[in-house]
This record gives structure tokens, C-alpha cells and sequence, in this order.
């Protein structure tokens, strides 16, 4: 089979909504707090998790390199997961939506070094495209007993571009 490219573009809250939610710093605050020294925004993402606990680990990557070769996305059917970047690296992010239970139509989307992540129970993803090597990322997700991962091996590769 011949392989696809797919073309990156923005990460924007909009065109991730339906894989999940953008964490980043934008518009007003939700409060002020810290005696008026620090904006907080508030419950910025659908964190959602059964039979378990939210967990936070870190994790560093290589540098993939580019264009990227997809050949394996995974999803998480009992718990949303987030990568919020430790570094100010862009990263690279695959999303699809479900297709009878294997991925559909991959979408692509560069994200930048102040903005994190929150995929939603059940989305698939491509596993960490770092493109900085070291780059560090805090993760939270389910903690808990059965099986929270689900791997989709592609029958054709698809090369996304930054």
C-alpha cells in the first residue's frame, strides 16, 4: 500500500476539540489568586478516569525525526490522558477519530512549548512525537487495575509533515 502524507497545522482549542482539550494560557483568568498576584485558570480540561486514580508521571523523549512516519497509534479506553510540556520544544500531534474500532482519517497539529494536551477516553493518538531530543513532559492519566491501552498497527504508513 502507498503511504499518505499528512500536513501539520496549528493547534488551536477549536480544531482539537473533538479528540480533546488544549491547555495553554489564553484570554482572561478565571480568578485572581496569591493575595492578587497570580491568574488562575480553572478546570481547563475533561480529565476522566474509571477505576483508578489520576497519576502524574514524566517522561523524555527523543527527537523524531522528520517528516514523521505513523505506523502506530494507541488509545486509552478508561481514562483521559494529558502531556503538558516541561520544555519550550514544539511537538508534533496525530489524532483520529474511530473507525469500527481502528483508527479513521488522521489529523495533524503542531503544537507549541506552552501548550499541553488532554486526549479524551478512547481517542486514538499517535504515541509522544518529541521533536527536541530530552524533551520532558508531565503526564497525567488513570493509575489503576486493567488494561488502559489499546495499540492499532497501521496497514500503511502515513508521513506527516511539520
Amino acid at each position: 500500500m502507498n503511504a499518505v502524507e499528512i500536513k501539520a497545522e496549528p493547534l488551536t482549542k477549536e480544531s482539537f476539540l473533538p479528540f480533546g482539550d488544549v491547555l495553554e494560557v489564553e484570554g482572561a483568568p478565571s480568578m485572581k489568586i496569591n493575595d492578587g498576584r497570580c491568574d488562575r485558570f480553572h478546570d481547563i480540561c475533561r480529565l476522566s478516569f474509571e477505576e483508578g486514580n489520576a497519576g502524574i508521571s514524566l517522561f523524555r523523549s527523543e527527537a523524531s525525526p522528520m517528516p514523521y512516519e505513523l505506523t502506530l497509534f494507541e488509545r486509552h479506553p478508561v481514562g483521559s490522558q494529558a502531556f503538558i510540556p516541561m520544555t519550550s520544544a514544539p511537538y508534533l500531534i496525530v489524532v483520529a477519530g474511530d473507525d469500527n474500532g481502528q483508527p479513521a482519517q488522521p489529523s495533524a497539529f503542531m503544537a507549541r512549548g506552552d501548550q499541553g494536551v488532554n486526549y479524551l477516553k478512547n481517542v486514538w493518538h499517535a504515541p509522544l512525537i518529541a521533536l527536541q531530543a530530552g524533551a520532558v513532559f508531565a503526564v497525567v492519566d488513570r493509575i489503576g487495575p486493567g488494561d488502559n491501552l489499546q495499540e492499532h498497527r497501521m496497514g500503511r504508513p502515513f508521513y506527516v509533515m511539520a
